[in-house]
């Protein structure tokens, strides 16, 4: 076999002898040490013990594949999404016309209950509807930009001198008191422009897959996400500051992406490019015009500004907002279940419909809803009559907070009650730290499992099993006859930054597949390049193929997918506290008291 298999396969065989050790030693005694006052019947099918080997329908493994593959539609739905209507702000018209669009093609494709579920207020609506700025002096030059999320308008074609500010804490602002009015702030450093050295589309070798496979060790480190916040809580002062100085408008530099995928006219348009995190709610909103622009054409202006030459800058941002509080909305629809003992129980299918606004949002996530859509419209093609209910999430808000799975997760199977501590506020909600242990509903008991797919338009190498070692020797048996297709990698690590979370986050078997990475961290996510040309329709294609005999198995077998112990969220701080008696010789620390003079602080 492959050395890159070796591993994997090891670890799924472990997995199959324990499951086989537990049935021969007791058949009930996994439901019976989760709740030992129960009988087996009484508990939750993914509690209760699991077959050694999975009944397979392979006749409908090769019906999906040539439903899927000979004869794909889903570049048909991507041209629909992506050109037809374009990008999906949350709470804009575009989002509204694509919940809309999305519900009425799963109707026609056969789905049953296709509707639009109200997820909450949002915040601002709005558009771009046009964005230039050039250089009149010292030469002239067409630059680069566009509007940043939620900014504002100009008001129409502004035009004044150009000036760099320098500012990277509050006591900055006093050097350019009484010095911006009526002039166009540039505000960020120039970065290094290096050479585009290596490709920007790749696809994932054995080698990284082998790495995948290997469960890390080390303690997990923080994301950079509270330093993330930080800066963009000190941005919406700044933002302030500048339309306080009366500046007419600013420019930011755009990031770069990965290997210098960030050049040649690409700009990644973001939350990072604004005044804030919370800039869509009014109470947030930026206070003056503000545009991303691609690096090359800052440079330009940065190094004149440098140099001590005047430049001056004509600019227009068209935009428009459509409400202050505009409501979010999830796309749902179903293929009904038929065995009448498993009918009520549910398999979901997903990924977010939202995207910004620099391009259509073709990849991110404009890829994973069109696959999502092509495996209903491939299971309805079949006739498929599955013993469970498979039901289709398409959500928005995602890229604000994944708002729209996080609050169908809270409103239909459970959540984790959040604090409301003044300094948590300052946070999205699903980012505020737990108040409490889980709290479920009844339809927590009835969903199997949801997956997701959110990682560009690369086709699907294996899948994230988010440390659910008991879904191990399941995947890796229905995997085998997908090995053909590129499907190999079975990994215990867990993913994030999508709506599998929402899921996982209360104990849901939630899933995120390994995709290959292409240009999609380099070139397309939340950038003026994520369009309908970077979609490969054969990973697609396949993607739909292989997401489509997931949801399958998992509709049609005896038992739904086990489950990962239920987590305790709230214990977190606490599990991680040093422990108190470690040290010998240690004296306990008095309730209150100050620390003396030989205690190091």
């Amino acid at each position: 076999m492959p050395k890159l298999l070796e591993p994997l396969v090891l670890f799924c065989l472990i997995c199959v002898a324990m499951v086989e050790t537990q049935h021969a030693a007791s058949p009930a005694s996994a439901a019976e040490k989760r709740n030992p006052s129960s009988s087996t019947a009484a508990v939750p099918s993914y509690e209760q013990p699991q077959p050694q080997r999975e009944n397979l329908d392979y006749d409908m493994y090769q019906r999906i594949r040539d439903e899927a593959i000979g004869h794909s539609h889903v570049m048909e739905y991507a041209s629909g999404l992506m050109d037809g209507i374009g990008p999906r702000l949350t709470g804009s018209p575009n989002v509204k016309h694509a919940n809309e669009w999305t519900r009425d093609q799963l109707t026609a494709m056969g789905c049953s209950n296709a509707h639009l579920e109200d997820w909450g207020e949002f915040g601002m609506g709005w558009q771009q509807l046009n964005a230039w700025a050039r250089m009149t002096s010292p030469d002239t030059a067409v630059f680069i930009v566009q509007a940043s999320p939620w900014s504002p308008p100009t008001s129409g074609a502004v035009n004044g001198p150009a000036t760099w500010v320098d500012i990277k804490d509050e006591k900055d602002f006093d050097k350019y008191k009484g010095k911006l009015a009526g002039k166009i702030v540039l505000y960020g450093d120039i970065r290094e422009v290096a050479p585009v050295d290596k490709a920007l589309f790749s696809r994932l070798e054995d080698e990284d897959l082998k790495k995948m496979t290997q469960y890390p060790l080390a303690k997990r480190e923080a994301d950079g996400f509270d330093a993330f916040l930080k800066r963009l809580a000190f941005r919406e002062k700044v933002g302030k500051f500048l339309a306080d100085e009366k500046a007419i408008a600013v420019l930011v530099p755009s990031r770069d992406g990965r290997n210098s995928g960030g050049s040649g006219g690409t700009i990644f348009d973001d939350t990072g490019s604004t005044f804030g995190w919370f800039v869509y709610q009014r109470e947030h909103a930026s206070p003056i015009p503000v545009a991303v622009m691609a690096i090359e054409s800052y440079g330009r202006a940065y190094r004149l500004l440098k140099a001590r030459v005047p430049v001056n800058i004509e600019m227009s941002l068209e935009t428009r907002f459509t409400g202050d509080h505009e409501h979010g909305f999830d796309t749902i629809a179903e293929i009904p279940g038929t065995d009448p003992k498993l009918k009520d129980e549910l398999v979901m299918v997903g990924g977010h419909l939202d995207s910004w606004a620099s391009a259509t949002g073709a990849t991110d996530n404009g890829a994973g809803t069109v696959v999502a859509m092509e495996v209903m419209r491939v299971l309805n093609a079949l006739q498929v009559k599955p013993r469970r209910t498979i039901r289709i999430g398409l959500w928005t808000g995602e890229e604000e907070g994944e708002f729209g799975s996080y609050n169908y997760v809270k409103q239909h199977f459970g959540l984790v009650p959040r604090s409301t501590a003044p300094e948590e506020l300052k946070v999205t909600e699903f980012d505020r730290k737990p108040a409490g242990p889980i709290e479920t509903k009844p339809d927590y008991q009835k969903i199997s499992a949801y997956f997701n797919l959110d990682n560009g338009s690369g086709r699907i190498r294996g899948i994230y099993l988010q440390e659910n070692a008991g879904v191990a020797p399941i995947f890796a048996q229905w995997m085998e006859p997908l090995k053909d297709l590129g499907v190999t990698t079975i990994t215990m690590r867990n993913t994030g930054g999508t709506d599998h979370e929402a899921f996982d986050a209360i104990g849901i078997p939630g899933f995120q597949f390994i995709q290959d990475r292409l240009d999609y961290g380099s070139r397309t996510h939340h950038s003026n390049m994520d369009t309908y040309e970077r979609l490969q329709p054969e990973d697609l294609a396949q993607a739909a193929a292989v997401e489509a005999i997931f949801v399958y198995n998992t509709a049609m077998r005896d038992q739904m997918l086990p489950r990962k112990a239920f987590p305790h969220p709230e214990l977190e701080e606490q599990r991680n506290a040093p422990l108190k008696s470690a040290m010998p010789g240690a004296e306990a620390e008095e309730k209150g008291a100050k620390p003396n003079a030989s205690t190091p602080q």
